[in-house]
């Protein structure tokens, strides 16, 4: 009995003298720079993970910290129609307090200045959460606003005052009124993080809007009914709501009521993730590339310890500790680097998020830790568990040990770990299966290549006979055709993102712009009242403008398709819910506009009640020909067959529907008419005349709002390209990883043939050679499926014609071979200038 403490305390002496060995251990290959490239590749993984997650954090949190005031009131009835008077008396019934908006674009005027505006038309007592923060003027110190503008006052965006430049005081046209501007808005709670303004506020009160005369048959209103109160009775008038709401009429939430703001963070979080993902993807074959070199160099090492009496679970347990503190270190040092970089995308996006971050939480350090942790776990302990099982005969014989198949159970917790980790960075397991498949097919597609040009370059070989670096060169390529694989498909998945990146923003772009004419509509002119067609169209061709076509639009809701009625439930795909849920845009004329052509079916017979159908919402709510589609238009139905299927060239900026009908079914409704036209540049001033004399059009400047999204665009573009950064860094490495892991066999052979009586200037020629056609081959790879990519893009998502250029192929197969040649250097550095002798004696 009495040698069990003894025994306990021999084992826990053992433990920490093992523990102590494998901090010495990880300390004396950290000096050796046997670890730099694994630590390396874990850095750029787990900082191109929590550079995302911390900027997805922050924003995620501000959202969360704003959604009362994003919507300026605990609940929010969004409708297209008047709300019903029976909801507020619902809501007072309750003890709750109420508030109605009105929103709609219309142009305000001043002098000989006219500018597109966002007028919103708001009562006492709004906002219910938050407050409004006015100035007194234009960059003047602000403070919360007492009330709403006085009757006969508006507040207006301080971008309003130098853009009509007016000042505070001035009078503005609004409609058929004019009012003083009083106060500048700085902030107004519900509008939120706004990505993209669209034009300026104007904020008036709503007893004034009567007499603007803006409000007419047909015109798009955004009516709103806050709603503010205890949370209990808050959440039951939700539930009597959701019981009475009618078609056009929706609950708000932070997702519902800021779609644009939800939207646009999720669809930009998951594809920098996305682009986060693949550098972690190309990382893990570095980290796996790093750990195969790491246990070939160590096996003489471990079987000498194994001869001096180590165990395997000594040797595990050595292992194990050296690599969580290299895991934890490298991680850590990721998340630092993350952070910083992070704040360089804050920075980038500077103009797009509005609102003051808060600071960060630790989640994302989290992600970044596990991120490196998995990493090591499926790709580095499969091969470092291989190293507990060298036998100490290895220490005589180099080929006593047979490893590889005693680690299937590592490599597929690995796997699991791996998995897990796509799914989870990806938000899904399908979008994480497409992701990974998409990466892994790639990669097998550059390997089955790669291995087919090391086929051809082996016949090449017997050509080379009088070129000695050359068929050094090419007997290297051959001979070592696993690591050349997997070289060429590493920095080719690296210079892929890169040059895809680079087509997406300038070739893909200017081919869209190819597909306009120089006179392609540059404006848009809306709310026309039928009478003031003939005098408007005069307007614009006594200007020089031309006789533009104007075309009717009725808004209508389509309530049932063959009789039967449908609803958002008939449909899965969102896109088919909104379209449903929502008004549609509706047409009427005799003649096919020449933008249109027709795929099915005839066009429309003038007397009969039909319409013609563009092709794409035909596809999304499965109508085909022969259908009948009943719409209900101002209280009023009406019955159309369908007897076309339209093709629509959307490119051409000209005003174009998804549904025309013929006269005979629409030409008695309420409407409103629309026109395009283009613009001149020096024809400026035509525009604020034409809003005097009908102050009630809408004039769309589309070309400023296509200059503003392609100014957003080039901030994301940036970003990206940053985040892309961390993709080229993880190709190199993988070349580096791969390069370094041939190292020892490079100096072997050079020893030899250096003794058979080959100079070194003759190998280090081969070596560049080599170099340069494994970057060429990946460069080539590169612009090929970056080529690929593109023209499919354009075919299939923009449906235009890309004219394909040379630049991507000459700078995909240049930076190959720069990236492979300075690779190479860094990682084969000191090869050559090894004696012979002294590799031949270490062999």
């Amino acid at each position: 009995m009495m040698d069990f403490p003894d025994a306990s305390r021999a084992r826990r002496a053992g433990f920490w003298s093992t523990l102590r060995l494998g901090a010495r251990m990880m300390m004396r290959d950290a000096r050796a720079g046997e670890l730099r490239l694994l630590v390396l590749a874990l850095v750029v993984a787990v900082a191109a993970v929590t550079s995302v997650g911390f900027l997805a954090d922050r924003v995620g949190r501000a959202l969360e910290r704003d959604a009362g005031q994003m919507l300026g009131a605990d609940l929010v009835l969004d409708a297209d129609e008047p709300v019903p008077d029976a909801f507020l008396q619902q809501a007072r019934q309750r003890g709750l307090e109420v508030s109605r908006t009105w929103q709609f674009p219309s142009m305000v005027s001043a002098g000989d200045g006219a500018q597109l505006a966002a007028l919103k038309a708001v009562e006492p007592g709004y906002p219910l959460r938050g407050a409004l923060r006015v100035a007194e003027g234009p960059f003047a110190p602000d403070a919360p606003a007492r009330g709403i503008p006085s009757e006969g006052a508006v507040w207006v965006d301080g971008q309003l005052l130098s853009l009509l430049n007016l000042k505070i005081g001035d009078l503005l046209n609004v409609g058929d009124t004019r009012l003083r501007i009083e106060r500048v808005v700085s902030y107004e709670p519900d509008r939120g993080m706004q990505f993209v303004n669209v034009a300026p506020r104007v904020l008036l009160r709503a007893s004034d809007l009567p007499a603007t005369g803006l409000i007419a048959p047909g015109s798009r209103i955004g009516y709103a009914l806050l709603v503010a109160g205890p949370p209990e009775a808050v959440s039951g008038y939700a539930g009597w709501l959701g019981q009475n709401l009618k078609r056009g009429q929706k609950l708000a939430t932070l997702e519902s009521g800021r779609p644009e703001v939800r939207r646009t963070l999720d669809r930009a979080q998951r594809f920098l993730s996305l682009v986060a993902l693949l550098a972690v993807l190309i990382s893990a074959v570095a980290v796996a590339l790093a750990a195969g070199r790491y246990m070939a160099r160590h096996r003489d090492g471990i079987a000498v310890m194994r001869c001096l009496g180590a165990v395997q679970s000594q040797v595990s347990r050595m292992l194990t500790l050296e690599f969580a503190l290299v895991g934890l270190f490298s991680s850590a040092l990721g998340c630092l680097l993350g952070f910083a970089v992070h704040q360089g995308l804050v920075a980038v996006l500077a103009s797009l998020i509005d609102t003051t971050l808060p600071a960060p939480s630790a989640v994302p350090a989290a992600q970044g830790l596990l991120t490196g942790l998995l990493l090591l776990l499926g790709f580095a302990l499969p091969s470092l568990a291989q190293l507990r099982h060298v036998p100490p005969a290895r220490v005589l014989r180099r080929d006593a040990d047979t490893l590889g198949a005693r680690s299937a159970a590592g490599y597929g917790l690995g796997a699991a770990g791996f998995a897990l980790l796509i799914w989870w960075f990806a938000g899904d397991a399908r979008l994480g299966a497409v992701v990974a498949g998409g990466f892994l097919g790639a990669f097998l597609v550059f390997a089955l290549v790669a291995w087919l040009c090391i086929l051809g370059l082996s016949r090449l070989r017997r050509v080379a006979n009088g070129l000695p670096s050359l068929r050094f060169a090419l007997a290297g390529v051959v001979r070592r055709r696993v690591a050349t694989i997997t070289q060429v498909c590493a920095l080719a998945i690296g210079l892929m993102a890169l040059l895809l990146l680079a087509m997406t923003r300038t070739d893909l772009i200017q081919g869209w712009q190819r597909t306009l004419p120089p006179d392609a509509p540059n404006r848009f002119l809306i709310n026309v009242q039928p009478e003031q067609r003939q005098a408007v169209s005069d307007a614009l061709a006594r200007e020089g403008l031309g006789r533009v076509s104007l075309a009717p639009m009725v808004r209508g809701r389509l309530i049932a398709l063959n009789g039967k009625p449908v609803g958002p439930d008939d449909y899965e795909e969102p896109r088919a819910k909104r379209l449903v849920d929502r008004e549609f845009n509706l047409s009427y004329g005799d003649e096919l506009p020449s933008s249109n052509r027709i795929e099915q079916g005839r066009w429309l017979a003038p007397g009969a009640d039909e319409v013609s159908l563009e092709s794409g919402l035909a596809k999304t709510l499965g109508i085909k020909l022969g259908d009948k589609m009943l719409f209900d238009v101002a209280g009023q139905q009406v019955e159309a067959a369908v007897t076309s299927i339209r093709r629509v060239d959307w490119d051409t900026m000209r005003v174009n529907f998804f549904a025309i009908l013929t006269p005979a079914a629409l030409a008695d409704m309420p409407q409103s008419w629309i026109t395009s036209f283009y613009l001149p540049p020096g024809k400026e001033p035509v525009l604020p005349a034409l809003v005097r004399e009908f102050p009630n059009l809408t004039v769309f400047d589309v070309g400023a709002i296509l200059r503003q999204l392609q100014s957003v665009l080039n901030e994301v573009g940036r970003a990206v390209q940053l985040l892309f950064l961390f993709t080229l860094a993880a190709g190199v490495l993988v070349l580096a990883a791969a390069l370094t892991a041939t190292r020892d066999e490079r100096m072997r052979e050079a020893a030899v043939l250096r003794a058979l009586g080959a100079t070194r200037r003759q190998l280090a020629r081969s070596q560049r050679i080599e170099l340069w056609a494994v970057g060429g081959l990946a460069g080539l790879l590169a612009a090929a499926g970056a080529s690929a990519i593109a023209w499919v893009l354009s075919t299939l998502v923009f449906d235009f014609a890309i004219t394909l250029s040379l630049w991507p192929w000459l700078a995909g197969i240049g930076a190959g071979m720069l990236g492979a040649w300075g690779g190479g250097a860094l990682a084969l550095r000191g090869v050559l200038r090894t004696p012979p002798l002294v590799t031949l004696r270490e062999t």
